[in-house]
């Protein structure tokens, strides 16, 4: 009986002893202040924001904007590694990450504190402050663009900003792309917690937007220059003769204006500026004087300037400056 009674006790000291050595492991380890930030910033690696809102002391402030806290709004984040892991006289973590992030090597600090123990034995730990940054972004001609492809509308007035909570660290592409417009990408990368990052968005006129302008104009002017009489109703050109005309008009584009398109004063208009153009008449002319007939057979210049909205169906209203 003695016998058997020693090799359990032994074994249940062995084993208690294992178990101790691995709780200190694990405390060490995943449990470990490094290992709190580490599974944090898996989580965003692995671009699962509902794990990375759930993590303790991850909180967006009062009213932020929170569009950007989602899985489709997350970056590439790979070769996280653990820089430092140290602990000030209060108990406070400060806790060292590095990564790669948009090609180039980044890091970040984050404040780590205790909290209640996990199962009354692996080291609980909470954010002392929110890992979040906030990106402030500025939209010029539109209120429309894009952060990583999720699209997004700023509340902001003309040339103002508009602030958004992000996880930090991330790559945010801000972007704009629609039907007739773009923006070329702002790659911002942020890496410090709490901090704020400027981004501009400068929205222009995109080829598709040309073309369709162009092509527009192009049936207008064709159209005007059906019209057989010497001012073309609703037209920008048209000639005037002092003389007799003893034929019938014929209209002709000889040269149609170059279309460029950029931004009006206000969010939503655009501007063709003035450009030069020239119609071709063709048109007997009989002189008052000694009854002699001659062929007007000339171009005769003109210019064009448009404003150009952009309807919510896509469609453009295009509307002339010319008196």
């Amino acid at each position: 009986m003695r016998r058997p009674l020693v090799i359990w006790s032994v074994a249940f000291v062995l084993l208690f002893a294992a178990f101790g050595i691995t709780l200190v492991a694990l405390n060490g380890t995943v449990y470990s202040a490094g290992g709190f930030v580490g599974s944090y910033l898996n989580a965003l690696a692995r671009q699962d924001a509902t794990a990375a809102l759930a993590t303790p002391g991850v909180v967006a402030a009062k009213g932020a904007r929170t569009q950007l806290l989602t899985d489709d709004a997350l970056g590439t984040l790979t070769d996280i590694t653990l820089v430092s892991d140290d602990a000030d006289p209060d108990g406070i973590h400060t806790v060292t990450y590095e990564y790669t992030i948009g090609g180039e090597l980044g890091s970040s600090d984050y404040r780590v504190k205790p909290s209640s123990a996990f199962l009354g034995l692996f080291s609980g730990w909470s954010f002392a402050e929110s890992p979040l940054a906030t990106i402030s972004v500025s939209v010029l001609h539109d209120t429309r663009f894009r952060v990583n492809g999720v699209d997004l509308t700023s509340p902001a007035k003309a040339n103002k900003s508009a602030a958004y909570t992000v996880f930090a660290p991330g790559l945010y592409n801000v972007d704009h792309k629609s039907a007739y417009l773009e923006a070329e990408v702002v790659p911002t990368a942020v890496t410090d917690v709490g901090s704020t990052t400027p981004v501009r968005v400068n929205v222009q006129a995109n080829a598709t937007f040309e073309k369709q302008v162009s092509s527009e104009l192009r049936d207008y002017l064709m159209t005007c220059a059906k019209q057989q009489v010497l001012l073309p109703t609703g037209c920008p050109f048209g000639k005037s003769f002092d003389n007799r005309v003893d034929s019938t008009p014929q209209w002709s584009i000889a040269d149609y204006p170059s279309v460029s398109i950029v931004p009006g004063s206000k969010v939503g208009e655009w501007l063709m500026p003035e450009t030069d153009a020239a119609a071709h008449l063709k048109v007997k002319v009989q002189s008052l004087f000694d009854g002699s007939v001659t062929t007007f057979n000339r171009d005769v210049p003109f210019s064009v300037a448009y404003d150009i909205t952009i309807a919510t169906n896509n469609d453009l209203r295009i509307e002339a400056q010319y008196d």
